[in-house]
């Protein structure tokens, strides 16, 4: 795993072996960045990281500029992975949470331009993510939601979904908020 663009291009990550994580695999994470790139200025963004995991995409998110990231997980391993990284490498960008993800929705009031999902791919819930992240008017007019999943899920029934971009076993399913204000 290594971060693929900005000031840390190169770094490996390293994190510990007993992390409860299924990270995204460095050829989905820089086809999802190229996307990405073509979509969206990274400088200045506000990202939400949810079921961060290894922190790998949200170190991206930071060293591409993003001005704020929150990475929220439930695992304090992966909570401390995060934060250690986030030190290390002086990304005070980075805001790191300890909580349930469907918790922490159910209480967050900010407004991403961005908001990046990777659950697990055995929870039931995945579904609920757009349904959630667009009831409670988290993204910012235009902002995109991203959610990562197992290949032979469909997420498109959901109004704001644009795409599914396929990488093996691992799609990214994309989302789009209008560009006028919604409610």
């Amino acid at each position: 795993m290594r971060i693929i663009g900005g000031r840390l291009k190169g770094l490996r990550l390293n994190p510990p072996t007993n992390l409860p994580v299924r990270p995204t695999t460095d050829m989905a994470k820089e086809a999802l960045f190229n996307i990405l790139n073509n979509q969206i200025e990274f400088e200045g963004l506000n990202v939400l990281d949810l079921f961060c995991g290894t922190g790998n995409i949200s170190l991206e998110f930071a060293s591409r500029y993003a001005s704020k990231v929150i990475s929220v997980d439930r695992s304090i391993q992966c909570i401390n992975y995060v934060r250690d990284m986030a030190i290390q490498h002086n990304l005070n960008e980075i805001k790191i949470y300890k909580a349930d993800v469907f918790k922490y929705l159910d209480i967050d009031t900010d407004r991403y331009d961005l908001v990046f999902a990777d659950p697990p791919y055995d929870l039931n819930r995945i579904p609920e993510i757009p349904k959630i992240v667009f009831e409670k008017n988290l993204l910012a007019p235009g902002g995109l939601l991203i959610v990562e999943h197992q290949s032979m899920q469909n997420l498109s029934q959901h109004p704001a979904f644009v795409e599914q971009r396929k990488y093996g076993h691992s799609s990214f399913s994309f989302f789009r908020a209008p560009t006028d204000s919604y409610a």
